[in-house]
């Protein structure tokens, strides 16, 4: 059973799927493997979706390609052979509907800001204005993404002016770097947080400075399994769906 794929897998698909014309269906997949492209911070919940679809759908395998979803969009534009995408904004997900790349996206979850730090909180950080404290290592997802807009937008509501050691392609690996102790904090996502158990302690951003994003998902117009994706994404919207979402952090937008 397939979970996630490699950089190399990811871009061998990427190079099957670039000859195919925008909205041509591909059949590059095996009968009943469906290939999810989905934001770096639905890692944790989306896998347990596809135990679950698996589970529900005899026969069928699910494979994720998780990252950033400015990458994400991008791929879709180029012509990847996938059938779900899931992004961690909507204008990321516009951007390739409105090219009628894909169906009709629908909003599925809604997700805050945190400060992650390390185990002890090393640098004694309490809140947004000490991520503008000389002296004080933060790690920050790249402008272009999600997370990163959602900080931009904290730190303008803040008044604070950040400026990271370093800036990563997605929130994961912006977390990683509070994990690994190589930054003092870093501002990602609710989710990410708990998800990390742990490896990191929160603190809270204040709820007049805040940001929120909201996740929307959508078949691949393109996709060689376009029932089989409609049932993903029919488990996303579900009840269920709703709860593995509510127990990572995610609220309904």
């Amino acid at each position: 059973m397939r979970r996630a794929l490699t950089a190399a897998v990811a871009s061998a698909l990427l190079l099957a799927g670039c000859g195919a014309a925008p909205g041509a269906a591909r059949e590059d997949q095996e009968d009943g493997e469906l290939l999810v492209l989905a934001a770096a911070s639905l890692t944790g919940t989306f896998e347990e979706l596809g135990r679950r679809f698996e589970e529900q759908n005899p026969g069928t395998a699910v494979t994720f390609s998780f990252g950033a979803s400015s990458a994400l969009a991008t791929q879709v534009r180029q012509g990847v052979p996938a059938d779900v995408l899931a992004t961690a904004s909507e204008p990321a997900m516009a951007s390739v509907a409105d090219e009628g790349l894909v169906g009709e996206p629908v909003a599925f979850a809604r997700n805050e800001t945190a400060i992650a730090v390390p185990p002890g909180n090393p640098a004694g950080v309490t809140g947004v204005a000490d991520l503008a404290r000389p002296g004080t290592r933060v790690a920050l997802c790249q402008v272009q993404v999600p997370c990163g807009a959602a900080a931009q937008e904290v730190f303008r509501a803040a008044g604070v002016d950040v400026r990271p050691v370093t800036e990563e392609a997605d929130v994961k690996a912006t977390l990683a770097k509070v994990v690994l102790g190589e930054v003092d904090a870093a501002l990602v996502y609710v989710t990410d947080v708990r998800a990390a158990g742990d490896g990191v302690e929160a603190v809270e951003v204040p709820a007049d400075v805040n940001a929120s994003t909201t996740y929307p998902v959508a078949t691949l117009a393109g996709s060689a399994r376009p029932e089989l994706a409609q049932r993903f994404v029919d488990l996303v919207l579900s009840d269920q769906g709703r709860d593995v979402l509510r127990d990572a952090g995610f609220s309904t937008p």
